[in-house]
């Protein structure tokens, strides 16, 4: 690319969340682009979607863009449980459930502690990303300036409840699926048939 991009993990130490739990030794994996600004006033944090990493994000991303490196900073903060970030996977001890406010809670401290800012620009996400603009917006009025959600709600509906349970039942019914979101080993059929679900949504 021709604008600089870096990558890391912000470490935040034992981070308890809101529903109970603590993730051990927690860690947040982030990407920025562009270049932050001397004032620190060119800041777009730009949450992940669903089952997305920075690495298959970055697609908004480029001159001219909506998300223009030159002009933007923009980070990306990767969700816990999407394998960058502290995941179920790589804890044994992985709480039950981390929730948007745990992930926008985190990646207010990724902006401050680590980058020394002090006001976002916007928060801008599509889908699962939205619904933290959303959280962004409502737990940081003050340091962000703007939302900007495409794709999302600020609450999810009786019916993406359910089509949301109808694919965690279909994983869940995986028979390498160990409880507690946990699998002895990755299940390809129920994979399958989770992303044939998936595509007519698509």
């Amino acid at each position: 690319m021709a604008w600089p991009v870096e990558t890391g993990v912000f470490a935040l130490g034992d981070l308890p969340v809101e529903r109970g739990g603590v993730i051990r030794d927690a860690g947040l994996a982030w990407q920025t682009h562009g270049t932050l600004a001397p004032s620190r006033d060119n800041v777009i944090v730009y949450p992940c979607s669903y089952g997305a990493t920075h690495e298959t994000q970055d697609w908004l991303i480029g001159p001219d863009g909506v998300l223009d490196p030159e002009r933007w900073f923009v980070v990306i903060p990767d969700m816990f449980g999407n394998g960058l970030s502290s995941s179920p996977s790589t804890d044994p001890d992985y709480p039950s459930l981390v929730t948007m406010a745990d992930n926008v809670h985190a990646q207010y401290r990724l902006l401050t502690e680590a980058f020394g800012i002090t006001q976002a620009h916007a928060a801008c996400g599509f889908s699962m990303g939205a619904g933290q603009a959303y959280h962004w917006a409502a737990l940081y009025p003050d340091f962000v300036q703007r939302a900007i959600v495409v794709c999302g709600s600020a609450r999810t509906s009786l019916h993406n409840r359910v089509f949301l349970s109808g694919l965690l039942g279909i994983l869940e019914a995986a028979p390498e699926h160990l409880g507690d979101g946990r699998f002895g080993a990755e299940p390809v059929a129920a994979n399958r048939a989770f992303a044939h679900v998936y595509a007519g949504w698509g």
